[in-house]
């Protein structure tokens, strides 16, 4: 019975490689009736109908021909991602034991001789046809689930992003003339960062996805925040020590937000450490003056220490209840005074190198 056009088109593909019209007419007349054929007379023809038109699933390829021979189609078709996966059959005169060691060896998937033997020829052909089916199915497989694990991945990381932009905002409308603090704070943080990233001594620490990590956590520095009462975290005038005691407990409060919410979970969270050390560490002073802890030089986290360059400079150009806002040469003496005594002298000097890139953000980024 003649197939319908709509079954024939479900057909596998077959291409027939052979410079002899003979034997391109018999293997024609031999797999028609089952597949969709098509042939090419000699290998640089074959080539040109694979990169211009939809490729078969299967070919049945001569070794001796004019030009290049069937050897060298099969290493083209190997170094091309687009027909690297299409099973070949050497369909060939060459009957030596060598011959078809080297055809196999090029990633032949069989290796047939001639004369050649119609029900062999059209087994060895389904086989193939059915390996490649099946090889088709778990690469498409493959391609879905490492599709699906982006996905859910991009998935997580926007959660995790949300989750902190969510808690850092609840800090920041505590204190409603802070605006886009926390918007310019993590593009400060990450400039210090890739300038830094320059130095060899601090590549490995400052690697890209340290850096990203980096500005998704700047914004929980002040989380703490939560946790400080409206007549100190919102005086307009100076606090007394006893009140700035309670406003220093805003470093610990974060952490321990943080660690607390870590601890619900059952398990430390890698894309949280950065977050920690600065909600902790983000007051301390190279000269061991700050807060809590007093720390002093590098026993100060480097997140915290450029953290706390990127939030000094940000508080003194914006208003607050307590102070006018500076202008940004201004905030520039004050940092280049706190060099080695408040700030790392290596950050505060990548800080001079992109200052003109902090002014860019905070314009960008300016409060209403």
């Amino acid at each position: 019975m003649t197939p319908t056009p709509e079954a024939a088109s479900r057909r596998p593909a077959v291409l027939v490689v052979d410079d002899t019209p003979q034997n391109l007419a018999l293997m024609s007349e031999l797999l028609r009736p089952h597949y969709r054929v098509s042939v090419a007379n000699h290998g640089e023809r074959a080539l040109h109908l694979l990169q211009n038109g939809a490729l078969p699933d299967l070919i049945l390829l001569d070794i001796m021909m004019p030009g290049i021979d069937g050897y060298e189609v099969l290493r083209r078709l190997r170094a091309d991602a687009r027909t690297r996966h299409i099973p070949v059959i050497f369909l060939t005169a060459k009957a030596e034991v060598e011959d078809e060691a080297e055809g196999l060896a090029l990633g032949a998937q069989d290796y047939i001789t001639k004369p050649i033997c119609a029900p062999i020829v059209l087994a060895r052909v389904r086989t193939q046809l059915e390996l490649k089916a099946a090889a088709d199915f778990l690469r498409d497989q493959a391609d879905y689930l490492q599709a699906e694990v982006a996905r859910r991945t991009h998935r997580i990381e926007a959660i995790q992003d949300i989750t902190v932009l969510a808690m850092a905002s609840m800090a920041e409308t505590r204190d409603n003339e802070t605006g886009n603090h926390i918007l310019r704070t993590q593009r400060y943080v990450r400039c210090l960062a890739e300038r830094l990233a320059q130095d060899t001594r601090l590549a490995a620490a400052l690697t890209p996805e340290a850096i990203q990590l980096l500005f998704k956590s700047a914004p929980l520095h002040d989380i703490g925040k939560v946790g400080i009462p409206d007549h100190i975290l919102l005086k307009p005038g100076k606090l007394t020590p006893e009140e700035f005691e309670i406003m220093k407990t805003h470093t610990t409060i974060g952490y321990e937000s943080i660690v607390r919410a870590e601890r619900a979970l059952g398990e430390d969270l890698d894309f949280l450490a950065f977050a920690k050390e600065i909600a902790l560490s983000h007051q301390e002073k190279w000269d061991g003056s700050g807060y809590p802890q007093g720390l002093a030089g590098t026993a100060i986290p480097l997140s915290a220490r450029l953290m706390a360059v990127a939030d000094v400079y940000d508080a003194l150009i914006s208003k607050r209840v307590y102070k006018p806002a500076f202008s940004h040469e201004e905030a520039l003496d004050v940092l280049r005074k706190g060099r080695g005594t408040h700030f790392d002298p290596d950050v505060l000097d990548a800080f001079l190198d992109v200052a003109e890139q902090f002014r860019a953000i905070a314009a960008s980024f300016a409060d209403d």
